[in-house]
């Protein structure tokens, strides 16, 4: 995959991670089968080890068996970008490089959390990522409720000077307000809050990249191929319905339910879902359950 023209558009799923032993092991031989159920599900690609994949929970060694995990299970079938952000530069350049190295069609990278970094650190940050996994397409991850801070679109702006791979941004943000100040000439704009693709997709947005779709990529995936008004309400009312839970492992839930061959396990100090919750899930997502394949 490495370096061959991939123009990554449309649905991509922001993979939910297998694990396993209570969430302190990973489940690569669960990988292989989820991605079959991604797949079937109709998404064009997979961001793996975003917040949905709980990617930051994970040490750089696991984060690379992961990665290489996903990109040779869908080798030929989908699109693959590499979550690589961490809480040090050099830990991301590392996971970059190694993202780069291993194929993948993408990086993508969030600013550290914490650290409320000016735009001389933001731009040296991701300037080095970028280098680190050139010329692999490379994406800023913008989600100012993750990282505490937003990245200026100055430091995009200035970013694109320095990295010729700079090919666009994965923004989380909502509402549709945030999102506009990224939406540059020439850069692919992704949205993760899956209720705005209909007014994103009309200002050119070139997809989502959806916490949803790790659970429900048919549903998702639908919208997001044919963005209506009525589908983004859709798509509100179930990422709605999945928020009422601790997020990443609800995702879990619905998606061992739906046939996707993982665990519910999550990494601490994330935590399991409680009988109650699940019960309470399951009524919240039923008529999305029933949703075709």
């Amino acid at each position: 995959m490495r370096n061959s023209g991939v123009v990554i558009k449309g649905c991509l799923a922001a993979a939910l991670t297998p694990l396993r032993d209570g969430g302190a092991a990973l489940d690569e031989d669960a990988i292989p089968g989820y991605v079959d159920f991604l797949a079937a599900g109709g998404v064009d690609g997979i961001l793996a080890l975003g917040t949905t994949g709980e990617g930051v929970l994970f040490s750089v060694e696991e984060r690379r068996r992961i990665a290489r995990a996903f990109a040779a299970a869908a080798a030929g079938r989908l699109d693959v970008a590499v979550h690589c952000g961490a809480q040090t530069t050099a830990d991301t350049v590392a996971l970059a490089a190694d993202a780069a190295e291993l194929g993948a069609d993408a990086v993508a990278v969030i600013s550290p959390p914490y650290f409320p970094l000016g735009e001389a650190e933001q731009l040296a940050h991701l300037a080095a990522a970028a280098a680190a996994c050139a010329p692999t397409p490379f994406y800023v991850y913008e989600f100012e409720a993750r990282s505490g801070y937003a990245v200026a679109p100055s430091v995009v702006e200035r970013l694109r000077e320095v990295a010729p791979n700079l090919a666009g941004m994965k923004v989380s943000d909502a509402p549709i307000a945030k999102v506009e100040p990224y939406l540059f000439d020439g850069l692919d704009i992704f949205v993760g809050a899956e209720p705005l693709i209909f007014e994103a997709a009309a200002l050119g947005a070139a997809g989502s990249v959806s916490g949803l779709a790790s659970a429900f990529p048919d549903v998702v995936s639908a919208v997001i191929h044919e963005p209506t008004a009525e589908g983004a309400a859709l798509l509100d009312r179930l990422r709605k319905a999945v928020s009422a839970f601790p997020f990443q492992p609800a995702l879990k839930v619905v998606a061992a339910a739906r046939g996707a061959g993982i665990r519910e396990d999550v990494r601490a100090p994330l935590r399991a879902l409680t009988g109650d919750e699940k019960a309470r899930l399951a009524a919240a997502v039923a008529e999305f359950q029933a949703a075709p394949a």
